[in-house]
């Protein structure tokens, strides 16, 4: 490995670790808090006023990337991170400053996610000459129209992390889950600039674990989720890997689908098919799993996922050209 890239991941770490708790100090000094929905379970009623939106902490990995590697797609992966987590600060800002658990509305947020994406694909598009072919196996990849493939991957990109977005409830789920996921695209990468920005972010996230693991000191929040789930969706498209999104972000989809079904099922029989959805709350309520137990094993199956797309993309795959 590259010394440099060593070197990013341990500044990136470092900062994180220490300018996290200046952050903490600045958000309880302003009461920037969290509030917490009446239905989640007593232990969850406890962390109400922890301070909220320490996913701020996370954009310092954008300005480390662009240090380390000063390059239009670095740029473009830092402008994708920021422009997810403007969303996310919105809604987090609203929930802290009003104490309004329900944020802004899912339609102003997808309206703002959906307005991103396409900015951003246009980019990709026409300024990077992004493909409009899906790979599906080595040399063998189907070509979309232009139109066709932008209105998949706007779905795909918005729907994968709002995905990643519902993953964010316990502390240190998603910190726990997404570092296999950044560390499988440094893997698969033969681009530098992608190569440094996912060992970044796995430093900043490392370095946020420290104070977001159970008792959580802060909260993400969407600030920092929607960032996440945005950056690693838009690195599956620029790496051509969509096809193995259902094993590598097995985790996030589980969340999601879980609300999904919990929705169709109780609004046909009035019944609730999991204890809470998202799935990782019914672990909580049925099982008796403790947050600690809960985010090892989705951050076990995570890495394993990884593993498994790796091993894919090795043996089944080929860099699309």
């Amino acid at each position: 490995m590259d010394t440099s890239l060593l070197v990013a991941l341990s500044i990136s770490f470092v900062i994180v670790t220490l300018f996290t708790p200046v952050l903490i100090w600045g958000l309880r000094s302003l009461k920037l808090l969290q509030p917490i929905r009446v239905e989640l379970p007593a232990d969850h009623q406890a962390k109400r006023g922890t301070p909220l939106m320490a996913g701020l902490i996370l954009l310092t990995g954008v300005f480390t990337s662009v240090y380390f590697h000063p390059s239009p797609l670095v740029l473009f992966l830092g402008a994708t991170f920021v422009l997810f987590s403007l969303v996310g600060f919105m809604d987090d800002m609203k929930k802290a400053a009003f104490q309004d658990p329900s944020g802004i509305s899912g339609k102003t947020k997808l309206v703002f996610q959906f307005a991103f994406t396409i900015l951003l694909l246009y980019i990709l598009l026409t300024q990077f000459h992004l493909s409009s072919d899906i790979l599906l196996l080595h040399h063998l990849a189907i070509h979309l129209p232009v139109w066709v493939y932008l209105i998949l991957m706007m779905l795909f990109i918005v729907g994968s992390a709002n995905a990643i977005n519902f993953t964010d409830g316990l502390d240190g789920l998603l910190i726990n889950v997404s570092i296999p996921t950044y560390f499988f695209f440094f893997m698969i990468s033969d681009k530098t600039e992608i190569k440094t920005f996912s060992l970044v972010m796995i430093g900043c996230l490392l370095g946020l674990f420290l104070y977001n693991i159970y008792p959580a000191k802060a909260f993400m929040g969407d600030t920092g989720s929607l960032a996440i789930g945005g950056s690693l969706t838009f690195l599956a498209v620029i790496e051509k890997v969509e096809i193995l999104i259902p094993i590598l972000f097995s985790v996030y989809i589980a969340e999601q689908l879980s609300v999904i079904l919990q929705v169709w099922y109780y609004k046909r029989t009035k019944k609730r098919l999991f204890r809470m959805a998202p799935i990782h709350y019914h672990f909580s309520l049925k099982y008796g799993w403790s947050e600690n137990k809960i985010v090892i094993i989705f951050g076990f199956v995570s890495w394993i996922s990884a593993l498994i797309c790796w091993v894919l993309w090795k043996y089944m795959f080929s860099k699309y050209v």
